[in-house]
């Protein structure tokens, strides 16, 4: 038996899905997209639960809509769960008002209804199964609470047949009825061609375009309107029949609201809280954590090089593995402590629900710019990387509001960025290292706007969508969901340190070991790598104020991965048997040139300049074109060496001036 799992997102969709599976899960990529794709077995059972992607109708507005109709079709489920979220009834109901036209049995798993009563909001579940003729389990995901009640009725096949309700008016049912196309999903699809929807556009003929012009000179308006308009007044009466409400005190959300949605509060507020996430993240916290790491891998560095000369390697080869691999991956890995409790701080912001109320109060100011609040999830998702940030901006159905979005996306401080802000925070600004982490956050919001705005007056002059949203109830977060959120996201920056930062160490050891000529162990000034950076080091004396081919390699090499700035210069700075201590980069005379204002301006450059080839990669997939990808990358990149160079001259004269 095959179950598909629909939903809206955040309804607790993937909770359910890993309460109902257990750990015997499948992960992978749906064909052709790189959406994820989640299979497992329910429990107690061999049935196939194929977890779909996030959605708010079936109509082909985003791509997850488009997977998760073309699954249905092609694959023909036995049984849908639909899993509905109580405190956004309207929502979750417009959803399931079309996955009843379908052929496929329906069962209802009402989530969260233990919130909507706390609220004082009653919902009749018996009812509301005998007005939808569809099964109807209460759960809560959160508690898990009816699990075992929901896995009980699809093991004993205990849900109502699907009989199709009449939701619309007699004339449209008329219509429906009098055009009826005797295919799978007969209501649906009818329905579907009736709104001249392109994926069923083969199904039209003369008949039904007579009807739908019917239609339109009944109601004045397109038949897709008609029929949406008519499902919204079928879910306002079902809720006005299924809900009861009772006079309650005001909630602790609705208190909560009062502080985090006033007008005055809300932006202040916002701002503590993220300048707090990395003050601990990168400061307070952090930074006690990397002495640990430090000193571990310094020990196994040691420990290695000397196990190596006792089994007589040869020189070229420890060099390699020493003050190539083990300096370049170890200089990275240092970082993780930090990065976990980044991860960690950012995932209890989104499940408590704070993040979609700051998104919701930021429409306005957004707005004003080009983009909506929908804008702040893609940026949200891209402070842990770029390239799921840039994907998040298929939700965007505004074309010209997506492609900003897009391009201004990778402007967000990524995890992969955070090595280079930790190495030159703590050696140039020890005292004040979280508070510069903290004013390089907040510098992405500015450089964003003035992005924006500049894209508005001349690139995207269209309108921008409203931001429409259901705010959720506060909630606890769940130590489970939010441990796994920072193991996935650990893990994915462990393996690009393993793979990507690897393969560029190496080639970075084997530039800086040889000649043109290739001969080995040449003055390092001679090498490779010093040849290609002199040649280019023009680019980045406005930035640094001086001709380093060390600075400018490791800048480049951020367009392979950011996490290979630092690294790179680890490995030119000759970390070998020390090489987990930062100051020994700054303290190499090839890069002791740096001063606060240079590092400052440095940071600035890799920070907002193009991002790793995965996401330039992602930015290509979702901008449609390679023209579209090299004029974000060519902004991009352009953008940040004009801030950087500014920051330098202009900080460079203040000093003059008042030193």
């Amino acid at each position: 038996m095959k179950i598909a799992l629909v939903g809206n997102q955040n309804s607790g969709k993937t909770t359910l899905f890993n309460l109902l599976t257990g750990l015997n899960q499948k992960i992978g990529n749906w064909p052709g997209v790189t959406i994820e794709r989640k299979i497992g077995r329910i429990r107690k059972t061999n049935y196939e639960l194929i977890d779909l992607p996030g959605i708010y109708s079936l109509s082909p507005y985003t791509l997850e809509e488009e997977i998760s109709r073309k699954y249905i079709f092609e694959e023909k489920p036995d049984l849908i769960i639909n899993i509905i979220d109580a405190t956004s009834l309207e929502r979750s109901l417009y959803l399931t008002t079309q996955l009843l036209e379908l052929d496929s049995k329906v069962i209802i798993a009402l989530n969260m209804a233990d919130i909507v009563e706390r609220k004082g909001i009653y919902i009749d579940i018996n009812k509301l199964s005998k007005l939808l003729n569809t099964t109807v389990i209460e759960i809560s995901a959160l508690k898990n609470t009816g699990i075992e009640h929901l896995i009980s009725h699809i093991r004993r096949n205990e849900i109502l047949e699907n009989i199709h309700n009449k939701i619309y008016s007699p004339f449209i049912e008329e219509i429906i009825e009098d055009v009826k196309i005797d295919v799978d999903h007969s209501r649906f699809v009818t329905i579907k061609a009736l709104e001249e929807d392109e994926m069923f556009s083969k199904y039209q003929n003369e008949k039904i375009q007579q009807k739908i012009k019917e239609v339109k000179e009944h109601y004045n308006s397109d038949v897709e309107e008609v029929i949406a308009n008519q499902r919204y007044n079928y879910i306002e009466d079902l809720k006005e029949k299924v809900l009861v409400t009772k006079a309650v005190k005001k909630s602790t959300t609705d208190k909560l609201d009062k502080i985090f949605l006033n007008k005055w509060l809300a932006i202040p507020i916002f701002a503590v809280i993220m300048a707090m996430i990395y003050i601990l993240s990168v400061g307070v916290v952090g930074s006690f954590t990397v002495d640990f790491v430090d000193a571990r891998i310094g020990q196994f560095g040691e420990w290695l090089s000397g196990r190596l000369e006792a089994l007589n390697t040869s020189a070229w080869l420890i060099s390699l593995i020493i003050d190539g691999i083990v300096a370049g991956v170890g200089a990275i890995l240092n970082f993780i402590p930090q990065l976990i409790i980044l991860f960690l701080l950012i995932s209890i912001l989104e499940v408590t629900g704070y993040m979609a109320r700051i998104s919701f109060f930021l429409d306005k100011l957004f707005r004003k710019i080009g983009l909506s609040g929908k804008s702040l999830i893609p940026f949200i998702v891209g402070s842990g990387c770029s390239v799921p940030g840039i994907m998040a901006c298929r939700t965007i159905e505004n074309e010209e509001e997506r492609k900003m979005t897009i391009f201004l996306t990778p402007f967000i401080p990524c995890s992969a960025k955070l090595p280079i802000i930790i190495v030159f925070s703590s050696f140039f600004f020890e005292k004040n290292q979280g508070l510069i982490a903290a004013s390089l956050y907040f510098l992405s919001i500015i450089v964003i706007i003035i992005s924006a705005l500049i894209f508005k007056k001349i690139l995207f002059k269209g309108k921008t969508s409203v931001y429409i949203s259901e705010l959720p109830e506060y909630k606890l977060p769940d130590v489970k969901y939010v441990l796994r959120d920072v193991f996935d996201k650990t893990w994915s920056f462990i393996k690009r340190a393993g793979s990507i930062i690897l393969i560029c160490s190496i080639i970075v050891w084997f530039m800086l070991s040889f000649s043109w000529k290739l001969e080995y162990g040449v003055d390092v000034e001679k090498s490779i790598l010093a040849g290609i950076g002199n040649s280019l080091a023009w680019i980045f004396y406005p930035i640094i104020g001086e001709y380093s081919w060390a600075a400018t390699v490791s800048a480049i090499q951020g367009l392979v991965a950011k996490e290979q700035v630092v690294s790179s210069m680890a490995i030119i700075a000759g970390f070998g048997e020390d090489l987990a201590e930062t100051s020994l980069i700054f303290g190499s005379s090839i890069f002791a040139f740096f001063t606060p204002l240079s590092a400052y301006s440095f940071m600035m450059f890799n920070l907002f300049s193009a991002p790793c080839f995965g996401a330039i990669g992602a930015m290509r997939r979702e901008l449609g074109s390679v023209k579209q990808m090299l004029k974000a990358v060519s902004f991009q990149t352009g953008l940040a060496w004009v801030f950087s160079t500014l920051v330098f001259t202009i900080g460079t004269l203040m000093m003059r001036i008042f030193l």
